[in-house]
């Protein structure tokens, strides 16, 4: 702006003073001097305006050949820098990371695998593998190696004074014989108008009703040995009567009748009282 004023004012002095020294030394009269002084006046008027109108477009055009490079060049710089300041920071990180898995994650996951190890042995009965195990001839002299020459060969004493496992040098004593196994065997069924027979029922827990003839002369066990072919243990369950309702006395030595079996008969199969046994 003062550029402009400055230009303004020499302009109208230049042309002033040209315009008197014009004057002077012409025929001109006053009219046609003012019409000079106005001439003048529009020609610095018109050449301000053009000035004032084409030199910023000129500067801006002039600055914009010339600025962009150092600005291109500034943002290049700090971009490098940028790059440079994170891939330290990225090559930082990468230093911790493989510090903390060589210190610290390595070695726990070495730790955990040798506890797997072992229990893995210890399951499978293979923990001899986990020791390091001795050496053949390990702790013999010189008089044992002369001796193992007449004896046998090396390997073969070896296999002779190896350590083996108490187990396996301990004698274990023969298991006892399992009992013999009882085989049921019931009385033959007598025919139904032979003398002395009873015919006897069994309900059964699950509901059905089983019949089978006996004589009065029969042990009382049989009864017993008759619920145990048909599936019900005389340890867990038990014969009652159904009127009055009591357990049946059984045994070798007691018949059929004196039992209380006479005539056809219905016995009840019950389970056993746990108080009671």
């Amino acid at each position: 702006m003062s550029a402009s004023k400055t230009s303004w004012l020499l302009g109208t002095l230049f042309i002033s003073f040209l315009c008197f020294v014009s004057w002077k030394h012409s025929i001109i009269d006053v009219r046609g001097a003012f019409l000079l002084v106005g001439r003048g006046l529009l020609l610095l008027g018109l050449s301000a305006l053009m000035v004032s109108y084409f030199y910023p477009r000129l500067r801006s055009l002039f600055s914009s050949n010339t600025g962009p490079t150092s600005e291109y060049s500034d943002d290049e710089e700090a971009k490098q820098r940028q790059k440079q300041a994170r891939e330290e920071l990225q090559e930082k990180h990468r230093e911790k990371a493989f510090s903390y898995q060589e210190s610290v994650l390595r070695p726990r996951q070495e730790s955990s695998m040798r506890k797997k190890e072992e229990r893995f042995y210890r399951m499978t009965g293979e923990a001899w593998k986990l020791t390091d195990g001795e050496q053949l001839g390990e702790g013999e002299t010189s008089g044992q190696s002369a001796q193992e020459d007449v004896n046998g060969t090396p390997n073969q004493e070896a296999v002779r004074r190896r350590k083996l496992p108490e187990s396996a040098t301990r004698v274990h004593p023969k298991p006892e014989a399992p009992p013999k196994k009882r085989v049921v065997v019931l009385p033959e069924e007598p025919a139904e108008d032979a003398e002395g027979v009873v015919r006897v029922a069994l309900r059964c827990p699950s509901g059905r009703t089983i019949h089978r003839r006996f004589l009065k002369s029969d042990s009382s066990s049989v009864l017993l040995d008759w619920l145990l072919k048909t599936g019900y243990h005389p340890t867990v369950y038990t014969l009652c009567t159904t009127y009055p309702r009591q357990p049946l006395v059984t045994g070798k030595d007691i018949s059929m009748g004196d039992a209380g079996i006479l005539t056809h008969t219905v016995l009840n199969v019950e389970e056993k009282d746990p108080s009671t046994t």
